[in-house]
């Protein structure tokens, strides 16, 4: 029988300490009810909890363990660094190296600065972008999640072509005054916001693939419009690939679709599961950053050897042979047969994949598509996915605890690992709906 009595001893302790009992929201399993597993340790694609019980983790720390928990070679990597220190505040040659690795894949970087966390690449970014073309609005879509500056926490449904409002107490009015916010894949309401703000917007920043909505892609053509409208306003577009970097493809979404953004942001896999973000771009924009220009930003850790030797392993192995076709191949598998039990089962759902990373909604409507955020707000069957989530906690599979994450592979899934998950999933939603 399925048991969480010591995660459950821990979660009343941490919440003595910690507010929530977690240092991240999404982690107290609110959006699915009940108690968060406490982890112990992790191994390739699997994670085990206090209680010895061992989870298929389709989590892997929100995306950054491409390669699986505690790859070897990563881990010995990590050893030989951590033997030499874990931090100077000096220029080391493990950030030159990653640096120079990064820009061999990803079409449009020519320079890249590092930071220590997604968050922290996205406010440099955008303030970059403020400092290049001397405007101070900027344009986010409703649902598309870039951390949590004060900027950008703005909810969406606000107005269109209204100024956004602070979706958190403690985040002044006047810090989002200059956020314009625009419904995902919808071109025309960008257009509508250049025309009412001419020369006053100084970039539009994006999600590639809306992975903090649920698993939204977009439409045929809709990233390209949005990076063209940017150059004909005299706009820098930002392409948010902290998650789909190295995970949508080698390149990210940019290299899968040909884009040419002005700046990226990345983080997660690029830190191999330490703390990590980086902005990069052209060299003409990178240049106005400190200390060869006046945009100012710093950080004690940027550049942190650990995150880099993690980061470069990481990604040294994903590019070995055919690694990131078969991780791809491997999330197709299980998102194919999560169609097929939809299906056999009549239960109403959205599902899709894109390289190693997968999302799924169950749907109140048959037939509905998702493809906004307003749309996954009204349309995605919350109360039926955390049914599905514990199901699935209780048989040994680990998805996220929200049905507006997503899910990833890694290159250590077996196929053995997919059809439990498929035969777990089937079981799980037939006693639902039975």
């Amino acid at each position: 029988m399925f048991q969480i009595e010591k995660s459950k001893d821990l979660f009343v302790k941490a919440q003595k300490l910690i507010p929530g009992g977690v240092n991240s929201p999404v982690r107290a399993f609110k959006s699915v009810g009940g108690t968060p597993i406490f982890i112990k340790r992790g191994e390739g694609p699997y994670i085990f909890d206090f209680d010895d019980n061992k989870y298929i983790d389709y989590v892997l720390s929100w995306g950054p363990l491409v390669l699986g928990h505690a790859h070897p070679l990563v881990i010995n990597e990590l050893k030989k660094s951590l033997s030499n220190g874990t931090s100077y505040g000096a220029p080391t040659l493990l950030e030159t190296e990653l640096a120079e690795l990064i820009i061999s894949v990803v079409p449009s970087i020519e320079m890249i600065r590092f930071v220590n966390s997604g968050t922290e690449a996205c406010m440099s970014a955008i303030r970059l972008a403020r400092a290049y073309t001397n405007r101070e609005k900027i344009i986010k879509f409703g649902g598309n999640y870039h951390g949590h500056a004060d900027m950008l926490l703005v909810e969406a449904g606000s107005g269109v072509a209204t100024f956004g409002l602070p979706d958190s107490p403690g985040v002044p009015e006047s810090f989002t005054q200059h956020t314009l916010i625009a419904p995902y894949n919808n071109i025309d309401v960008v257009e509508q916001l250049f025309e009412s703000y001419p020369d006053t917007i100084a970039a539009v920043i994006f999600e590639p693939i809306a992975a903090n909505m649920g698993f939204i892609v977009p439409e045929d053509g809709y990233l390209k419009k949005l990076i063209d409208l940017c150059h004909k306003h005299g706009a820098i577009s930002i392409i948010d690939e902290v998650m789909t970097g190295f995970r949508a493809a080698p390149g990210g979404v940019q290299q899968k679709l040909n884009l040419k953004p002005d700046i990226t942001c990345l983080g997660k896999v690029i830190g191999g599961g330490l703390p990590v973000g980086a902005y990069a771009g052209n060299i003409d924009i990178m240049e106005n950053v400190a200390p060869v220009g006046k945009m100012y930003q710093a950080g004690t850790l940027s550049g942190n050897p650990l995150a880099m030797c993690a980061g470069l392993s990481t990604i040294t192995n994903l590019l070995e042979g055919d690694t990131f076709d078969i991780m791809t191949r491997k999330a197709t598998d299980l998102i194919t047969g999560i169609k097929r039990i939809a299906q056999d089962y009549s239960v109403p759902m959205q599902i899709d994949s894109t390289g190693s990373m997968f999302g799924f909604y169950f749907l109140n409507e048959k037939d509905a598509i998702i493809n906004d955020f307003v749309s996954a707000k009204k349309l995605a069957n919350t109360e039926f996915y955390g049914k599905f989530f514990h199901k699935l906690l209780e048989s040994g599979v680990y998805i996220a605890p929200s049905q507006f994450e997503i899910g990833f592979m890694s290159s250590v899934h077996t196929d053995e690992n997919i059809s439990t998950t498929i035969t777990i999933i089937e079981t799980a939603i037939k006693s639902i709906i039975t």
